[in-house]
Formats: structure tokens, C-alpha cells, sequence
């Protein structure tokens, strides 16, 4: 079984965002970017598969500007056999929209025929969790998203997903579109020969126009802006005057 894994460069969720000064976006300006968490989940699952002998091939793909190979480079370095690059803008403050990535990904996995595509539930930058969802439709495959857990077994994938009242287990036939939650795995880190070998693996490049895609923006960002700084807790003497300002002021009972 072969398994395509979309991965993404964002900005590292160990750093605080700052927005420009003019409100047109995020200041990118010497910021550290790598994969986005759920992603690199994603890839782990991938690599989990392959050691379990469920998979024989590990293809990661990324979309966006030329230093998506860096982000490419570390799946390589986990364990990903190849790689494609879709270099779809030159400026890295220009995303590439979700129904864009959809639209490529559908032409990648038409090219090669993988049973399995793992991705991230959402990317920590735009959080659209929107991808997997379009991909599925547009291929007219099965979907399970918000994976917790995943065993694949007789043609079929069972699934826990995580939703607002606990978990729902559901099984859905291959071939399927997988999107990963928080709590699948715990990632692996990359160790200095594995980072290594990592340079001499396959690395494809190719462009929207190679596949047929028009990646031009639909959307226009108007405007971004910081959320509003948290106000202070306020100290009180009772159980009664808490539950007055329960009423009173907060209206939650």
C-alpha cells in the first residue's frame, strides 16, 4: 500500500504571532517555520504503517514556495521515502488556498494511485480544516476525519474520532482520506543519520500548471487583528457574592 502525505510549512507554535503594523497580516520577518503539528502526525502515522508492514511507500508532499523542501526534508528525515514539492507562489506571505491544495492534491493522487492519504485535521496558521474534506469529495472517497486512532485491516480503516461528546469509533473502505488529531501519536525526532539520508532522497518538483491547476486566490484579506488581551481575574470574599456576580455581570446562571 502506498500512503500521500501533505505536509505544510507554518509558522513554528512555539513562537507568539505578531501582525504587521498595517493590519494586511502576520509578520513573517525572521520568524521560524516548520511543519505544522498535525502534519507531522501525520507523517508519523505514515512511518508507524510502514514499520507495522501495512505500507511499502511514503510519499509527502508539500505545496507553496521554494522552502516547503525544508519542511519536506524533515518527513524525509522521519522516514518518508519521497518527496514532491508544488512550488504554487514565490512569496511565502501569499498562502495557498484550501480548495487550491484540494485541487492539486486530486491531480497527485490521480498520478499516484496511493490507497491512503494522511493530513493534518487543519494547519495552525489559517486553521481552515477544509483540505481533507474537499480532497474526499472531489475523489469520491471515503473520509474519516479528527482521527485519535487508526487500524486498517481487510481493505477497510476503523477509526476513533475525537467529537464534542467523547469518541465515535466508525469504519470506512479503502481507498480513504484520514485526517489526524492531537492525540494519534507522539512524533518521532529525526535523528543526525537519518537527517542525513535524507538529503540523497527523491525530491520532485513541480508547479500548479504541471497538474493542470489554477492556484489563484479567491479570497481577499481584508483585515487582520490581534484578539483582545485577557482581562484580569477578579477576587471575591463569598460563595455568595460569587454567585451574584454569576448573575449579575458574567449572566451565566
Amino acid at each position: 500500500m502506498k500512503v500521500l502525505v501533505p505536509v505544510k510549512r507554518v509558522i513554528d507554535y512555539n513562537v507568539k504571532v505578531r501582525v504587521k503594523s498595517d493590519s494586511t497580516g502576520v509578520d513573517l520577518a525572521n520568524v521560524k517555520m516548520s511543519m505544522n503539528p498535525f502534519d507531522e502526525i501525520a507523517v508519523e502515522q505514515a512511518i508507524r504503517l510502514k514499520e507495522a508492514g501495512q505500507v511499502e511507500e511514503i510519499v509527502a508532499v508539500s505545496i507553496g514556495v521554494e522552502k516547503n523542501q525544508e519542511t519536506l526534508r524533515t518527513a524525509l528525515a522521519m522516514g518518508a521515502d519521497r518527496a514532491i514539492l508544488v512550488k504554487a507562489v514565490d512569496n511565502v506571505e501569499n498562502d495557498v488556498e484550501p480548495l487550491a491544495v484540494a485541487k492539486i492534491l486530486k491531480a497527485i493522487v490521480d498520478e499516484e494511485k496511493p490507497e491512503l492519504v494522511l493530513l493534518g485535521k487543519q494547519a495552525i496558521d489559517n486553521d481552515a480544516n477544509a483540505t481533507g474534506q474537499m480532497l474526499s469529495a472531489m475523489l469520491g472517497w471515503s473520509q474519516a476525519t479528527f482521527a485519535s486512532k487508526l487500524d486498517i485491516a481487510d481493505g477497510a480503516a476503523t477509526v476513533t474520532r475525537e467529537v464534542d461528546g467523547g469518541l465515535q469509533v466508525i469504519k470506512v473502505q479503502m481507498p480513504a482520506i484520514v485526517t489526524v488529531d492531537l492525540r494519534l501519536n507522539e512524533p518521532r525526532y529525526a535523528s543526525l543519520p537519518n537527517i542525513m539520508k535524507a538529503k540523497k532522497k527523491p525530491m520532485e518538483t513541480k508547479t500548479p500548471e504541471d497538474y493542470g491547476v489554477d492556484a489563484s486566490p479567491r479570497l481577499t484579506v481584508v483585515k487582520v487583528s490581534e484578539p483582545p488581551e485577557r482581562k484580569a481575574g477578579v477576587l471575591v470574599g463569598s460563595v455568595e457574592e460569587l454567585v451574584e456576580k454569576l448573575k449579575t455581570e458574567a449572566g451565566v446562571i
